[in-house]
């Protein structure tokens, strides 16, 4: 080992609290890019695994009643290269045991019991009998929840005939892996299961004998879904089909895909804030030290050692540093990646995980690591390397100093020396203290950014469920009934008060533009389900037209006053043109509203509705669901209450995590900046503070000096904190919005309050730990101290 090889050593033993505090920093932008790739990798995998193992259909299609003997002409579209159809249906659920009523996906199972698409992957037991009637196969996760066993039993109000089934076995399925129920915000196992059964069953139930309602199709490779999209409309629209549609609005993949790509928006975003403050912290210890080397530096010219050697000796340092950081971001990355993905799939209801984060993914961050710190690194190193042997032996030149007006401004302030001392510090090496300031308040944004997130969904929460769905519970009909119904309704045991809705789904289009969505209509006065605005304000739905939200008038590039054609599927497969008479903002889909008396008219049908939204009595709830278990025209039941406790205890868990993820990082960050800019300002200023204390300042005012200029710089941090984790918590709500949820900015000051009292806390901590070095300082040796 050479002597310049050595010293490299020594001077990495020496520096090493410097170093791990940068390291550290580096770590995390390391651990973020690891983790958000790794578990984007994984995800996707699984995923696809998943569908090509259990042939995950590309097109579906709902229709009301269709002959089978269709199934051989969609078979000839050209593109298809398997058709599967059958039958659908809905049920409340009597569970033994449990006072609520459960909701019930049903579907058939072919004939033979062997699907060919979207194949159940059996987790216990065994597929029900084709010829029975009474036995049913149940999700994996709805068993769990309500501690089924093979062989137990629960009933079903199939059509209006209450029949007891019995479990057979329980299975996974790729078109279900995120299970979220009817009007229901995300999944709740306990009171929503997919039951499939013999289609000698259901058919018979849902009076679907030699026809279906439901058809899949698998695509042949290089076939284009949208022709074949169009030919399966063409061939079902005579028997009221609900339209065709992709994978991309298939439910459970919608919220999965939407899922993997906020993981690579993740993977853009944060790292590179990390891998930039790490940079900014290398070139200004290495700055310091080749300032402090400089006889060395000459020492080394003298002896032998060329430039390009004493380049790398100093490159080789930060290179150090950046194996420290890419050592324990790999370490951290790749376990918090595992953990991460272990919890999305038991989430998204995986049957199985496929994790091997690919070496192109650590190298890849590891590169960017290195190739920063390196960048951080060159400018101190080329200035080292052209450093001549005479001039290197030499005391570096004072900088020259003017007095400009600021001095004078200063003086006319009567500020005290030291006061002085720090804002010439500032003034006079304007790039460090700018950098310095830069890095403080990327610390301040990484805490303000997942604030946001807490204010945004307690914001959705409050217009979602108190000031638009102020229902305690929906009961969703089997079908279109009379508006009569309600009146019957508000008889049910605990119901206050029952309100009407009517659904339609319809595809709108604007000349070339389209998109799928429903219809809600309800009263003007409706009390229960309101049409809000952005302040809050319900909107009176006018006849004669249609409100949407802004997403979908964005996406179909309307204004209001702007016409609309929209196509009523189902039924009579109606195209009628709709005025846009008000644009909304709102949080949850792609929304249109219209009147229910104008939509009546529209379609030429007497009065009727889909769903009857209800307030209830909650001393009397318990009645109230042991009488919708025997309603035969329900199909469902969504408790509100319920999803507004879940979605808030879920969103709460979820953002505290990730809170405190983010404060740790935001104080790896401030540590890593104020630790650093104190040691450099203690070491350049010793023998000057060393002559202050020796002149008779007392230690507090010396302090001062240290503390004062971090400080300084921490609180002038804020503002610019606030304004850029303001910018990225924007662009992130951007990337993350989608046709599912849009995500809204609210400003509220107590973010910035937050944010700042961790970043000014960390700042003084971080100074303070150095300030302790003041009081072993040797005011002789400080003395010796070349300047």
């Amino acid at each position: 080992m050479q002597a310049i090889d050595r010293k490299l050593l020594r001077d990495f033993s020496r520096l090493w609290k410097q170093a791990l505090a940068i390291a550290l920093v580096l770590a995390c932008g390391v651990a973020i890019l690891l983790t958000a790739l790794g578990m984007y990798k994984s995800l996707s995998d699984t995923r696809n695994t998943y569908y090509e193992r259990n042939r995950f259909a590309d097109v579906f299609s709902a229709v009301q009643r269709a002959p089978e003997r269709l199934v051989t002409e969609l078979a000839a579209i050209e593109g298809v290269w398997a058709v599967e159809t059958r039958t659908v249906g809905s049920a409340v659920l009597d569970v033994p045991g449990s006072m609520v009523s459960v909701t019930g996906k049903i579907l058939s199972l072919p004939p033979d019991g062997a699907p060919r698409l979207n194949v159940p992957l059996l987790k216990t037991g065994r597929l029900p009998d084709p010829t029975s009637t009474d036995e049913v196969m149940v999700n994996h996760n709805f068993a769990l929840a309500n501690g089924f066993q093979l062989g137990d039993f629960f009933y079903a109000n199939l059509n209006g005939q209450k029949r007891q089934l019995t479990i057979t076995g329980t299975a996974q399925s790729p078109e279900f892996i995120y299970t979220i129920g009817p009007g229901a915000l995300m999944p709740d196992n306990a009171t929503f299961g997919i039951l499939w059964m013999s289609q000698v069953a259901v058919a018979a139930a849902f009076d679907m004998t030699g026809a279906f309602n439901d058809v899949a199709l698998k695509l042949s490779k290089g076939a284009r879904a949208e022709n074949v999209i169009d030919a399966v409309d063409r061939l079902l629209e005579p028997y009221g089909s609900l339209g065709a549609y992709g994978r991309d609005l298939q439910a459970s993949h919608s919220f999965i895909d939407s899922e993997i790509k906020q993981l690579q928006n993740m993977a853009t975003v944060l790292p590179p804030i990390f891998f930039g403050i790490s940079a900014f912290l290398v070139s200004m210890v290495m700055g310091r030290i080749i300032a402090l080397e400089r006889s060395q530096i000459g020492l080394l010219k003298a002896v032998g050692y060329s430039n390009l050697e004493v380049c790398l000796h100093y490159l080789m340092l930060a290179v150090l540093i950046a194996v420290v950081g890419i050592g324990i971001g790999w370490l951290v990355g790749a376990w918090l990646a595992r953990q991460m993905a272990l919890l999305y799939a038991e989430y998204f209801d995986f049957p199985f995980l496929i994790f091997s984060t690919s070496l192109w993914v650590y190298a890849a961050s590891g590169m960017a690591a290195m190739l920063t710190t390196t960048l951080g690194a060159a400018q101190a190193a080329i200035k080292a390397a052209r450093l001549a042997p005479a001039i290197a032996m030499q005391p570096p030149a004072p900088p020259q100093f003017k007095r400009s007006w600021i001095d004078r401004a200063m003086a006319a302030m009567h500020l005290s020396q030291p006061t002085i001392m720090i804002l010439r510090s500032l003034i006079r090496w304007p790039v460090r203290s700018g950098l310095t300031l830069l890095g403080l308040a990327l610390a301040v944004s990484t805490v303000v950014s997942p604030s946001f997130f807490t204010y945004s969904l307690n914001r959705i929460v409050d217009s979602a469920f108190y000031e638009s769905a102020r229902q305690d519970g929906m009961l969703i009909l089997s079908h279109d009934m009379p508006e009569i119904v309600l009146a019957t309704a508000a008889d049910l045991p605990a119901v206050l008060q029952a309100e009407g809705q009517q659904y339609h789904p319809v595809i709108l289009n604007n000349g070339n533009r389209e998109k799928r969505t429903v219809i809600q209509a309800g009263r003007p006065d409706s009390d229960l389900s309101r049409v809000i605005d952005k302040e809050g304000k319900q909107i009176a739905v006018p006849p004669g037209g249609v409100v949407l939200t802004e997403r979908l008038a964005t996406q179909l590039d309307v204004r209001v006053g702007d016409t609309v054609d929209a196509k009523f599927l189902g039924g009579r497969q109606e195209t009628h043109p709709l005025r846009v008479t008000d644009i909304i903002a709102q949080y949850f889909g792609l929304g249109a509203y219209m009147d229910l008396e104008y939509v009546n008219a529209l379609l030429r049908q007497s009065p009727r509705i889909s769903l009857i939204n209800v307030s209830l009595d909650d001393s009397e709830v318990a009645d109230l669901h042991s009488r919708l278990k025997d309603i035969p025209s329900l199909a469902g039941i969504v408790m509100m209450t319920d999803t507004r406790r879940s979605f808030s205890e879920t969103i709460a868990q979820n953002i505290g995590v990730m809170n405190t993820i983010y404060i740790v990082i935001a104080l790896l960050i401030t540590i890593g900046v104020t630790y650093n800019g104190a040691r450099i300002q203690l070491s350049e200023r010793s023998r000057e503070l060393a002559s202050l204390r020796i002149l008779g300042f007392t230690r507090a005012e010396v302090s001062y000096i240290l503390i004062g200029e971090t400080m300084l710089l921490s609180v002038l941090a804020q503002p610019l904190g606030w304004w850029i984790g303001t910018l990225i918590t924007a662009s992130m709500f951007n990337s993350f919005s989608s046709d599912l949820y849009n995500m809204p900015l609210v400003i509220h000051p107590a973010i910035y309050a937050k944010a700042s009292i961790v970043v000014l806390l960390a700042s003084f901590g971080s100074v303070m730990l150095v300030r302790r070095r003041l009081d072993k300082q040797n005011l002789v040796s400080a003395m010796k101290v070349r300047e």
